[in-house]
């Protein structure tokens, strides 16, 4: 293969990175891939972020390129992905999504934090980045991304009838797929969302109230008792009466941290969580038909509370992605790795049916260009 681009070779080993809503760190994991077909999985790495990175990074949500403190948010970002890039072999490429910090389709755009041409001059290889702003951009939602991946891990897994994957991060999505389809973008192949508030408002509730970074194994929602009244109100919001499909920011949900500020520390983290499991449970009306099982990925797959409320309000069994022999820690990034390839070959990574761009397109910016051969 010494010569051929990326562009030009069968599988490469792409390595792909994510650092998502909930602040906790950066993910990275090595895929084999052709940008269609997962030849294999490789090595995968996390690193935290520390409670003063995480400070300065919370401080920028929300704000947009200029604004005070993103040019701080951006290189904790770039620093600790350089970090954790240096413990891998170089790969082929790398997929590098950054940090969101804010995220408004309809209005001033998408904003992901992290210069990928930093990164690509620090690790000694192409970077494909920035791959929202495209879709947006075309009038697309920007999110969710991760759903072209999922049609791929559905064949991997050898799934023969319609399934989901329902990532719960800081913000949950939906991806329902029928991997009879011929490809992942062909009419009824996908229908993708974002379900509604996940792990960022409990994760936020058990930091203001405890210290602590989460509700490890849902024991403070397990000990409490949701709230009625402010349930009601949430699934009242326009947002779940809205065709898909659409999208969320972390924080467009804010009111619902509000709601429960009366509560008990237990009363409002299984008010958050009976919230989240919901809101995944009214996505399901959006299928085109029901699911035979739902595949949950994300941090908050390890919420037992969580996990329970969806296998009761479910009609479809629930499971970790580990069931299927996936790592649910890095699917997004292992996402990133496969989207990266697509978009150096010139393949889709989003569609009418995912984030509701006109047709199905490409996305990302590569740095340098990344069709040129590697140095030996």
């Amino acid at each position: 293969m010494e010569g051929k681009s990326v562009a030009d070779r069968g599988p490469v080993t792409a390595l792909g990175t994510m650092s998502g809503t909930s602040l906790d760190g950066v993910d990275a994991a090595e895929l084999v891939t052709d940008g269609m077909t997962i030849a294999g999985f490789g090595r995968s790495g996390y690193r935290p972020y520390t409670s003063a990175e995480r400070e300065v990074l919370r401080a920028a949500l929300g704000r947009w390129p200029g604004d005070a403190g993103v040019a701080e948010a951006a290189r904790v970002v770039e620093d600790a992905h350089v970090e954790l890039l240096a413990g891998f072999d170089r790969p082929d490429l790398v997929g590098f999504h950054g940090q969101t910090l804010a995220h408004d389709p309809a209005g001033r755009g998408t904003h992901q934090v992290g210069d990928g041409a930093r990164l690509a001059r620090a690790i000694g290889c192409p970077v494909v980045w920035d791959f929202r702003a495209a879709d947006v951009a075309a009038g697309g939602q920007g999110a969710p991304l991760a759903p072209v991946f999922h049609f791929a891990l559905a064949r991997w897994i050898g799934a023969d009838a319609p399934l989901a994957f329902l990532n719960l991060g800081g913000v949950g999505n939906l991806t329902w797929i029928d991997p009879a389809r011929p490809d992942a973008f062909a009419p009824g192949a996908m229908s993708a969302f974002d379900t509604g508030p996940a792990n960022a408002p409990i994760d936020d509730l058990v930091r203001a109230r405890t210290g602590r970074a989460f509700d490890e194994g849902g024991r403070l929602a397990a000990a409490g008792r949701p709230d009625p009244a402010v349930l009601n109100d949430f699934l009242s919001e326009g947002y779940f009466a809205r065709r898909p499909p659409k999208s969320l920011d972390r924080d467009d949900f804010a009111g619902l941290r509000a709601a429960v500020a009366g509560l008990s520390d237990a009363d409002a983290a299984a008010t958050l969580v009976e919230a989240a499991a919901l809101a995944a449970a009214r996505a399901l009306d959006w299928c085109p038909e029901p699911p035979r099982r739902l595949l949950v990925t994300g941090g908050g797959r390890r919420n037992p509370a969580i996990m329970a409320r969806l296998a009761s309000l479910l009609p479809c069994s629930v499971a970790p992605v580990e069931a299927v022999g996936l790592d649910g820690d890095m699917i997004e990034a292992q996402a990133f790795a496969y989207m990266a390839v697509r978009t150096v070959r010139g393949l889709p990574i989003s569609g009418p049916a995912t984030t509701g761009v006109a047709v199905a397109m490409p996305g990302g910016r590569l740095s340098p260009d990344a069709s040129a051969p590697r140095a030996a």
